[in-house]
């Protein structure tokens, strides 16, 4: 099954957070079966904005380096995925960066790596793995 990384969890990587190992473990398991995980250039971009405010232009120029070396294909916002992103923003008290990662997970019937509470909204539609 494909796995969608949702902004926590990278952050939660970064951040050597609780959820650090089993996102190590998400990493190491991608590279090993050739089976990239997926993460939208909107929730990318989080990580990005994140790093950025709060460690600066260096810092997040750094982390990008790094996400450049991970197993995660990087999927770009088309319509489709816009349009079921915005089905999930008018029926859930989500942000619309976490709709974007619920709705790739909804059109590849992958599974979301998360520990972002908001995502509860959504785990009777799609499946996820709490970190």
């Amino acid at each position: 099954m494909k796995k969608v990384l949702d902004a926590h969890a990278l952050m939660a990587y970064f951040e050597r957070e609780p959820a650090y190992e089993k996102v190590k473990e998400l990493l190491s398991s991608a590279a090993e079966k050739d089976n990239n995980l997926l993460m939208t250039s909107v929730n990318y971009g989080e990580v990005y904005y994140s790093v950025l405010r709060e460690f600066g232009q260096t810092k997040a120029e750094d982390i990008d380096r790094i996400i450049d070396t991970f197993p995660i294909d990087i999927i770009e916002v088309d319509k489709n995925l816009a349009r079921e992103a915005a089905k999930f923003k008018a029926t859930k008290k989500m942000s619309y960066a976490d709709c974007m990662a619920a709705a790739l997970a909804k059109l590849h019937k992958a599974e979301v790596i998360t520990g972002d509470k908001e995502f509860k909204e959504v785990e009777k539609e799609i499946k996820i793995c709490w970190v």
